[in-house]
């Protein structure tokens, strides 16, 4: 693994809704460590995509995106 990753952002909004929160209890939760993210790098054929997943109380929140950080797939 190379230390090259870029820097990806997500807008805190569309991770809200998709776990069924308000934007400002989101950034709370986010700010307390309650949400619990996980970044994923693809290989192979995904090479250059990246899955994040954001978790909170048995709610998951997975995003697809590009290496500039635009959406590719939500799910």
């Amino acid at each position: 693994m190379d230390g090259n990753l870029p820097a990806l952002e997500i807008d805190g909004a569309m991770v809200a809704r998709e776990l069924g929160l308000d934007v400002d209890g989101f950034r709370r939760l986010m700010d307390d460590g309650k949400v619990s993210v996980l970044c994923e790098r693809g290989t192979g054929e995904d090479a250059g995509l990246y899955r994040a997943s954001f978790y909170y109380r048995g709610r998951r929140a997975r995003f697809v995106v590009d290496a500039g950080g635009r959406l590719v797939d939500a799910s």
